[in-house]
Formats: C-alpha cells, sequence, structure tokens
C-alpha cells in the first residue's frame, strides 16, 4: 500500500514525518488528523496552489516544503504554524509574499526559482532567520527591514533585478555568505585575458559519474587520444546558488592558484546544446573535509563522527584556504560558499577549494574590501570547526591553538570592519 493510501485510510497515526509527490490538486484534509505528531512535511513535486486555513493546527510542524508546485503567493496561514523553522517554495510561481504570512521562529526560508519582485517590510521581524534563498526572482530592491535581522548568515541573491546592494547589507554582523551575481548592478565584462580553451565535444569521450551538485553532473572524460579530465555539464537551469553563466565567468576571473579547482577550458557544441567546463582530474587521495549542512545545523557544515586533525594538519589546511581566498579576492572574486564540504584534502593536508557555483565577480573600485570582511567570517566558521575537532600533543601545541582561537574570534567580530583581511591573517598564519 502507498504512502497516500495509507493516509486516506488512517494508518499512519502517530507519524512525525510525512512525504507524498502524486500529482496532487488539493490539500489532503487527512495530514490535519497528525497535528499531535507531524514535524516535518514534504508536498513538494504536486500541483498545489493553495492551503486549507486548518493548516494552522499543525502546531508541532517544524519543516515544510512545498517546492515545485503551483502556488502563485505564499499561504498566510503559514503564519498559525508556531513551531515552523524551516519553510521551502522553491520553482513555484509566486509572484506575492503578503505582509505577516510567516512565523517569527523561521531560521531557513527558501522561495529560490520564483516571480518574486519585492520583498514584505515584515520580513525584518524575523528575529531568527539564518538562511535566506533568493536566487532566480525579479526583486529590485531589498526592504530596509531587513537591516534588523542580525542572526542572517547565508543569503542567495543571484539573478534577480536588484540595482544597488543596502549599505547595510555589509553590516550584518553574522553574514557570511553572500552570492548576488547575475544582477544589474553587478554586471561586468571580462577582458580578453578571461578565456579558456575551446575544446569541442565530439573530442570528448564520457567515463564514469564522478559526482553531481546543485548547477550540474561531473564525469571523468577522456579528452583527445589519451588526456584525462573532468567535465561539468551543468543542467541550465537557475540553482538555489544562481545561474551557470555566473559560475562560469566567475570561474574565468578568478585566475589559477595551487589550492583552487579552475577550469582550464570549456566545451562547444554539445548536441544538446549543454555548457561544460574542463576540469584537471583530481587524484583520488583527495577527500571531502567536511558534509554540507544538515535541517538541523542550517548554516554549519556537518563533520563525520570520527572526523580528527592534528595541529600541523589543521594549520596546513587553514593556510591553504586562506591563500586561495586572498588570491580570490586579489582578483576581486567573492566565493561565496567557503565550507568544508567544497574543500578537498590529502593526506598531508594540501587543500583544494572549489565549487564557484555562488561565486561573484565584484567591482572593487565600489565595493572596496565589503566583500571581503563577510567571507572572512566564513573562514571563522571553517576555523571554529576545525579547531573544535583539532588534537593537541603538547603545550607547544597549546599556545598555538591559543593563537588560532584569537584569530577565530578576531575573524567572527560582529563589528565588520574591525575584521582582518586575508592578507593580514596568511601573515598571521605564517607567523604561527
Amino acid at each position: 500500500m502507498n504512502t497516500y493510501e495509507a493516509l486516506k485510510q488512517g494508518q499512519l497515526s502517530g507519524t512525525v514525518k510525512l512525504s507524498l509527490s502524486c500529482e496532487l490538486e488539493t490539500f489532503p484534509e487527512e495530514i490535519l488528523t497528525l497535528s499531535d505528531t507531524l514535524e516535518i512535511l514534504d508536498l513538494s513535486r504536486n500541483r498545489l496552489s493553495s492551503l486549507p486555513e486548518a493548516f494552522g493546527q499543525l502546531k508541532k510542524l517544524r519543516i515544510l516544503f512545498l517546492s515545485e508546485n503551483l502556488f502563485t503567493e505564499l499561504p498566510e496561514v503559514l503564519s498559525l504554524c508556531e513551531s515552523l523553522t524551516m519553510i521551502g517554495f522553491k520553482s513555484n510561481q509566486i509572484d506575492r509574499i503578503p505582509e505577516n504570512a510567516l512565523p517569527p521562529k523561521v531560521r531557513w526560508l527558501i522561495l529560490t526559482d520564483n516571480k518574486i519582485s519585492a520583498l514584505p517590510g515584515s520580513i525584518g521581524e524575523l528575529p531568527e532567520l539564518q538562511k535566506l534563498m533568493l536566487a532566480g526572482n525579479a526583486i529590485r530592491t531589498l526592504p530596509e527591514s531587513m537591516a534588523n535581522c542580525q542572526k542572517l548568515e547565508l543569503i542567495r541573491l543571484s539573478a534577480n533585478q536588484l540595482q544597488t546592494l543596502p549599505s547595510w547589507l555589509f553590516t550584518l554582523p553574522r553574514l557570511s555568505w553572500l552570492a548576488c551575481a547575475g544582477n544589474p548592478c553587478m554586471k561586468l565584462s571580462l577582458p580578453d585575458t578571461h578565456t579558456l580553451a575551446e575544446i569541442a565535444w565530439e573530442e570528448v569521450s564520457l567515463m564514469e559519474e564522478l559526482g553531481e551538485g546543485a548547477s550540474g553532473i561531473i564525469s571523468k572524460v577522456r579528452v583527445g587520444d589519451d588526456a584525462f579530465a573532468a567535465v561539468k555539464l551543468f543542467k541550465g537551469e537557475m540553482t538555489s546558488d544562481g545561474l551557470p553563466e555566473d559560475e562560469m565567468a566567475a570561474s574565468m576571473k578568478a585566475g589559477k592558484h595551487p589550492n583552487l579547482t579552475l577550469p582550464y577550458g570549456k566545451v562547444t557544441a554539445h548536441p544538446e546544446e549543454k555548457e561544460g567546463l574542463l576540469f584537471p582530474l583530481i587524484p583520488p587521495v583527495y577527500a571531502n573535509l567536511g558534509n554540507p549542512p544538515s535541517l538541523e545545523s542550517c548554516t554549519r557544515d556537518v563533520y563525520d563522527k570520527e572526523a580528527s586533525f592534528s595541529y600541523p594538519l589543521l594549520l596546513r589546511i587553514i593556510s591553504d584556504v586562506a591563500s586561495a581566498a586572498l588570491h580570490l579576492h586579489q582578483h576581486h572574486v567573492n566565493h561565496g560558499d567557503l565550507y568544508a564540504h567544497n574543500i578537498l584534502i590529502d593526506k598531508e593536508g594540501h587543500t583544494l577549494l572549489g565549487d564557484f557555483g555562488a561565486a561573484t565577480a565584484y567591482d572593487h573600485n565600489i565595493y572596496k574590501d565589503q566583500f571581503e570582511r563577510l567571507e572572512v567570517r566564513a573562514f571563522g566558521c571553517l576555523l571554529e570547526e576545525l579547531l573544535e575537532h583539532c588534537t593537541v600533543q603538547d603545550e607547544d601545541q597549546f599556545s598555538k591553538i591559543q593563537k588560532l582561537t584569537l584569530l577565530k574570534n578576531n575573524c567572527m567580530t560582529p563589528a565588520v570592519t574591525q575584521r582582518p583581511d586575508f592578507q593580514e591573517i596568511t601573515t598571521y598564519l605564517h607567523q604561527l
């Protein structure tokens, strides 16, 4: 018996988590009978366009996914769900968000790939908001009230119609991960030096798939007769971070660095007209430093239980990351997703920072070091996580760990302009 039939026959009493994707056009009223226990509800990939007023009975509901449906307006009844902390309406047709439609405990709000042109002023009344996904809309301005969202750590604004970025955005005390490429205010023309070699698809032989991310699929390929590489074929659709063309532009602008995984070529004449980038093949000795955030951790990465880093290994990792970040900002590129799950390391600690899906190429004449000071906090978060998994061997190492803890605190200070830049960070690390 499928889950929908079991629900209709009253056999899901006591259910905490429910997922239904079966071309629903109306909200199943039977879900309301689970109000005493239901905490996670996923009704993505249906044909829903509204929620009943009685939806507010789901007082224990914490997480709600309604992505890939037909909503044109964010339902006001959500405000009655007092325990709701995560809301996902990706890829609907929403063009209106009523004032006060969101419950005050929301930490994570996903409105990617809709038709929103304006945000309600009441969004500034969400004191717990940490993660805000708005890429792929038509937003022209951000309400001044958002300056009150003092816990906001990650925001995706790519592929909108923002004419300017408000000054208060760069003063938010916890903002660390910002993506805003693909807006009129961020348009940059790349000089001729920022070009990639073009390789015809007929010269590329697909081998095994290596992985899949939000924006594309990565596979091992043979180029020509004997050269091996990795190709990232973009899905050609809006991702939570933005558009493939902006990722490609930032990758090209970044320039080469030993601690960055950057493309050396792009494929042309793909039979399905897909865009793709060619990367050097990374040896299998490299592994991900961490895992993406969970529903509970929201903005912070999750590490394997056995994760442990000696002091020398930790120092090597963060020194490599700081060097890569310094290089990026010297080329006026904000990575936007500086996280352990986007970092590869080998056993010696050599580090590779990749995934430019959230990267933003910015005009330094306009923004100066504003992007860099935000990314420094992301570096501080990474350092904090690694310190929590660090093993210390002797008193000398303990003293150096204290110095790293001081650096972490300075990187994460709420006073944005008082944070060190990456040049100061790399100098400090060289002295340890």
